[in-house]
């Protein structure tokens, strides 16, 4: 299944999880991999998995005074909050939702190279074949909104693992 020799040496757990560590930042940049322990995983699977992520944010100090009545939407509503994304400009949003601010875009919350740096390792650990989500329309800065705060995820899963990247701002 893999065909990245250096993916498979080190194993993709240890990929995933390395270059997601490049991708989070304190209160802002949230991330999460993992492996999937259901038969046949594909976007519900994927959606539980950013529910949690969700509910890791209500639950942290920093964000619970805006999110004090939240919970975070059913599974199927995150799936209907959720678009495709090609694999090939995977990286590129990656690297985007890790380093660019959503609400002061000149600001960056990591340096871009290490942002790159980051997606380049973690897209290239789930592979060509991973099928990739947002529910961010970069084009146009739209965003089905998962919070009741400005947000930006960015999902993969190659059916076997997962990465989720989270971006959360105030304005």
């Amino acid at each position: 299944m893999r065909q990245n020799p250096a993916v498979t040496f080190m194993g993709v757990l240890a990929e995933l999880e390395a270059g997601m560590a490049e991708l989070s930042t304190p209160m802002r940049v949230y991330v999460a991999a993992g492996r999937f322990t259901e038969a046949d995983p594909d976007l519900p699977e994927l959606a539980a998995r950013s529910r949690t992520l969700l509910a890791t944010i209500t639950a942290d100090e920093a964000w619970r005074r805006f999110l004090h009545a939240y919970a975070p939407p059913s599974v199927p509503e995150i799936c209907a909050a959720l678009e495709p994304v090609e694999t090939h400009e995977a990286a590129a949003l990656l690297a985007q939702v890790a380093a660019v601010d959503l609400v002061w875009p000149s600001h960056r919350h990591l340096p871009v190279e290490t942002a790159e740096r980051g997606a380049d390792q973690v897209v290239s650990a789930l592979g060509p074949e991973a099928s990739w989500w947002t529910n961010h329309d970069f084009e146009c800065g739209a965003v089905n909104g998962l919070p009741p705060l400005f947000d930006s995820l960015l999902a993969g899963t190659d059916g076997e693992y997962f990465a989720l990247t989270l971006q959360i701002a105030d304005d």
